[in-house]
């Protein structure tokens, strides 16, 4: 889901792929003892990584996309849109509405997101690597919270560039 709206002040937070993969395998060792998975529905395109990282982990087979689209150039969002459905064959799983599903998506922001896709399967387990206080109470398992002005930078929007230090960002 990455990042629902721009912080508030411009608090970095950049995430490398050895971080990423520690925290994803650290959400599937907290996953593996809640019960037993049946499938995965990831919300593209920020859940597909951490999706794989918990299917390898738990021996998951079945993986199920879900599309919303909020971001429309990457600054401003706009009206979410549901760009692609969940399948009906994994809703109706276990007795239906997402029993035995889980719920994959990097990061919790403001919760719109979570909430579209919450109301699409509510029996799902959901789970985040990491966690913004506004939609930390729509998912049921997370990793790492961090405050609501927190930007994350996933390793997949970054690039080898400087960073300056932390003192010269809040100058000024």
């Amino acid at each position: 889901m990455t990042n629902d709206a721009q912080p508030l002040a411009p608090k970095a937070f950049p995430v490398s792929w050895d971080q990423f993969h520690r925290d994803a395998r650290a959400l599937a060792w907290r996953l593996a003892g809640h019960g037993e998975w049946h499938a995965i529905v990831c919300i593209t395109r920020g859940g597909l990584v951490p999706a794989a990282i918990v299917a390898r982990e738990l021996g998951i087979r079945i993986i199920e996309t879900v599309g919303v689209a909020s971001y429309h150039d990457y600054k401003d969002q706009g009206e979410l849109q549901v760009i692609k459905e969940v399948n009906q064959n994994v809703i109706d799983m276990d007795g239906g509405q997402g029993a035995g599903v889980l719920i994959i998506d990097d990061l919790v922001d403001t919760g719109k997101t979570a909430r579209i896709v919450r109301d699409m399967l509510p029996k799902a387990h959901f789970a985040t690597v990491y966690a913004k206080p506004k939609g930390r109470p729509l998912v049921d398992t997370f990793i790492t919270e961090v405050s609501q002005d927190t930007w994350i930078y996933f390793p997949w929007d970054m690039g080898f560039a400087f960073q300056p230090p932390i003192s010269k960002q809040t100058e000024g």
